[in-house]
């Protein structure tokens, strides 16, 4: 039985008034995003001349969440809609009369680091905590302490102090690992369980497994639109490429008669390089992986379980089976005009039909749904700690998602939801809660970030769920290469510096050393391109298979406007895929705005992502201001586009940008093999993505595995020649798990020897031999100083079984040091 409104939220702000942290969680689609909120505002919170006149705070995993969330609690607020704001990357609505803030945890994060007692806020609300990003990890253990501190300074200054509220909110959250963790809360915070407040929803299971997911959910939806009364669709897909294509024969097979201005799929795609970006923001541009799973199906087997009461034809009066399907594609990276369509009303006499990603898993209500696809899966980027190696793979999402996106189906009136799998997989195969992110990924920005923050002893933290010792010891190792620690651990002036940078540490430090030259505009933009993602739409994407001879014709024209476009952008270095993408990124700061459109196209970039690269390089540049100027004060917030349009680097600037890059990723160093082991050989007609390469961190345990390979979407891939010596490359991937699979490095860009030893010369990375003798014998200048030659030894003292190589000779000069030769930095 539900409790009134007013009974629930009466409960609620008593548990809250009565301790600073509740746990508030429920069935799916429980619906308390909205509420919980305003059930505060209306007992005081966020007002000046209350008890509690700090803001609401409410942290939302996605940035479309924070908006459509913050735009729904204005609306249903009338006449105190100003009241409510929000702040994510880009773009905020706050001002001084701003009650409500809805926002991602990163922007909650980073004010953390300039208010670590976080004043602004009477009460925090954490909601969708089961999602659990690395940032929701961190907020959620340094808020628990928080609370603590705001409770005992309240006691001592009340008139400059209150207590702060902490509310987690989930649907589907697993209570334990807040209630049980002694670290995180002292004593377990009361949990107060809200009925769902939602309408009935059917579940069907298939009787068999399909092994084409796709094949099946096109079929499953098509019988729906055609056999059920009216109500919205919702297909659950894993990617971008599967969306996309889904949509495409579902607008063929019940297209409109007429009017239909819809039938261009976006085409918006996000790399897995990427820094600070949110989950759902990744599409790892991978071929779809399809496990089978061994059980037969066949079109004429694959009904679900129940079908007689899921697929019975109730076609309401005036419905037919070939009725228009307004069919609309829905992921994070679709730029945002196309997003909102899904929350207008579709056109007369047609059925709406949205082709998602699990960034319609919770949070966002689309109007009218009645009707959920299912196919059971995500894909997830996974990392290997061992080995550096990422892997990009669709699995099977857990029991507490799936629940989740059977939820989307009783919003707005009874529904039913489809899943493409037995119910047998689904009790045998499905855990019950996803692995939580910070055990999935690096945690050197984690590290740096707390380091920064004052906290030293990162394994007494209270984490929600702790990271493994070794990825905590492998961060700290990097951020050692990196400058940001010292040998005992402890965050240095530089370190220090690279917190300022909402970026990865790797991006902070090229910035860092940029400051020369006159390159600090050219890496900030090869910075925001290697974080936002890549924006090149790789030839596979826009060239498919050809049916017939016309296509073959269309797809050579398109091949060679293609080959001639990349041609344009590799004019300032043939062997360098940064290199390529700054000159992309430049030269649409030289083209009109009404021209913009015109040139993405021509030149295959995707504009979303170019537009994110333009609106992080003006917040980059705004921070370079503040930390790298003399005259910081007086740095202008405000960063016009006249100030982004660049001219051509010079040759001097070319060879620096390239050092930039490698100081950055300077434990990502790969040789080719040929140079460092005599039983390599290339043959003469070798394609360049057969040209094997030794990293310098191991890959692999066994010898047989330990290459790694140029990704043919690299420029490098079709310079024509034999690749160069040194590559720094930015990841590692592998498009499946299976044995047999290449690992694929992204080169960034080739790197001199004796450029390499430089830049490697303070990293740890890097030892020398002793004096070479005749004809480089070393010259005495007086009896504590010489010059001399050395070999520098990439690689040999990282102790984890790595490859190592001797670079080019160089002359140093070294001090005697109690006895002992050593050389001058």
């Amino acid at each position: 039985m539900q409790l009134p409104v007013f009974e629930e939220e009466h409960r609620i702000l008593e548990a809250i008034h009565h301790n600073d942290c509740v746990i508030i969680c429920g069935e799916t689609g429980s619906g308390k995003t909205t509420q919980v909120p305003q059930f505060l505002f209306e007992s005081g919170y966020g007002s000046p001349d209350s008890d509690t006149p700090g803001m609401i705070g409410i942290t939302q995993p996605r940035r479309v969440a924070a908006v459509a969330m913050a735009e729904r609690v204005g609306r249903e607020l009338g006449n105190y809609k100003k009241r409510v704001g929000h702040q994510i990357r880009f773009d905020a609505s706050v001002d001084e009369e701003t009650s409500i803030k809805f926002m991602t945890d990163g922007v909650l994060l980073r004010e953390m680091m300039s208010d670590f007692l976080l004043t602004k806020y009477s009460a925090l609300i954490i909601d969708e905590a089961h999602e659990r990003n690395i940032n929701t990890d961190i907020l959620i253990g340094m808020l628990s302490r928080v609370m603590k501190l705001r409770r005992d300074w309240s006691c001592k200054d009340p008139a400059k102090y209150r207590p702060l509220k902490l509310i987690i909110m989930s649907a589907t959250l697993r209570v334990s690992d807040f209630s049980e963790n002694k670290s995180l809360f002292s004593s377990p915070p009361p949990i107060i369980n809200v009925q769902a407040r939602q309408y009935p929803v059917s579940i069907h299971f298939n009787r068999r497994t399909a092994f084409n997911y796709n094949e099946e959910a096109f079929r499953k939806t098509c019988k729906i639109h055609s056999k059920l009364p009216p109500g919205g669709i919702l297909v659950f897909l894993t990617g971008k490429g599967e969306i996309n294509e889904m949509v495409r024969r579902l607008r063929k097979r019940f297209p409109f008669k007429r009017g239909n201005n819809y039938d261009d799929v976006a085409e918006v795609k996000v790399d897995s390089r990427n820094a600070d970006m949110e989950a759902e923001e990744v599409d790892f541009s991978v071929n779809d992986m399809i496990d089978d799973f061994s059980e037969e199906s066949s079109n004429e087997d694959d009904e679900e379980e129940g079908e007689e009461e899921g697929f019975e034809e109730t076609l309401e009066e005036g419905q037919t089976t070939e009725d228009p399907l307004y069919v609309l594609p829905l992921y994070s990276l679709l730029p945002t005009k196309e997003q909102m369509k899904i929350f207008e009303h579709p056109p007369k006499g047609a059925r709406l039909c949205v082709v998602a990603t699990n960034i319609a898993e919770t949070s966002l209500t689309i109007p009218d749904i009645r009707y959920v696809v299912d196919c059971g899966r995500s894909k997830e980027r996974t990392f290997n700690e061992a080995t550096g190696v990422q892997s990009y793979e669709i699995n099977w999402i857990s029991k507490a998602s799936a629940d989740q996106r059977a939820g989307r189906a009783g919003r707005t009136g009874p529904g039913h939801c489809y899943r493409l799998f037995s119910s047998a997989i689904y009790e045998s195969e499905f855990a019950q809660f996803s692995k939580p992110e910070i055990l999935r990924m690096p945690v050197e920005s984690v590290v740096l970030t707390m380091k920064s923050m004052g906290i030293d002893n990162i394994t007494n933290f209270p984490f929600v769920t702790p990271p493994t010792r070794d990825s905590l010891r492998k961060a700290e190792k990097l951020l050692q290469h990196l400058g940001a620690l010292d040998d005992r651990m402890i965050i240095t002036k530089l370190g220090q510096k690279m917190s300022h940078f909402p970026l990865s540490p790797r991006f902070a430090k090229m910035l860092l050393v940029a400051n020369q030259q006159g390159c600090l505009p050219y890496i900030i933009a090869v910075v925001s391109g290697l974080s936002v993602g890549d924006p090149f739409i790789s030839e596979s994407e826009i060239i498919p298979r050809g049916e017939d001879d016309d296509e073959n014709e269309w797809r050579k024209q398109q091949l060679a406007k293609f080959n001639k476009s990349r041609q344009l952008f590799t004019k300032l270095d043939k062997f360098s895929d940064g290199l390529q993408m700054l000159s992309a990124i430049c030269a649409q700061d030289h083209i009109p705005r009404a021209d913009r459109e015109k040139f993405f196209e021509d030149n295959f970039l995707r504009p979303k992502i170019m537009d994110e690269i333009v609106k992080l390089r003006k917040q980059l540049t705004y921070i370079a201001k503040v930390n790298l100027s003399k005259d910081s004060i007086a740095a202008s917030s405000l960063v016009k586009d006249e100030e982004l349009m660049l001219s051509p680097p010079t040759k001097v600037q070319v060879e620096a940008i390239k050092q930039m890059i490698t100081a950055g990723f300077i434990d990502h160093v790969a040789v080719r093999a040929d140079i460092v082991d005599k039983n390599v050989k290339i043959p003469n007609n070798a394609p360049i993505t057969a040209i094997q390469y030794l990293t310098l961190m191991p890959t692999s345990e066994s010898n047989s595995d330990r290459f790694v390979y140029i990704h043919p979407n690299s420029v490098l891939s079709k310079c024509g020649e034999l690749p160069p010596s040194y590559l720094v490359y930015q990841s590692l991937t592998t498009n499946n798990a299976s044995a047999t699979s290449k690992l694929r490095m992204r080169p960034l860009t080739d790197i001199g020897g004796r450029a390499l030893a430089n830049v490697a010369a303070s990293s740890g990375l890097i030892t020398y031999s002793k004096p070479l003798g005749h004809p480089y014998a070393p010259k005495e200048i007086s009896q504590t100083e010489r010059e001399c030659y050395v070999v520098p030894r990439m690689g040999a003292n990282i102790g984890t079984g790595g490859v190592g190589w001797d670079l080019p000779a160089i002359k140093v000069r070294q001090s005697k040091v109690r006895g002992n030769w050593v050389i001058k930095r």
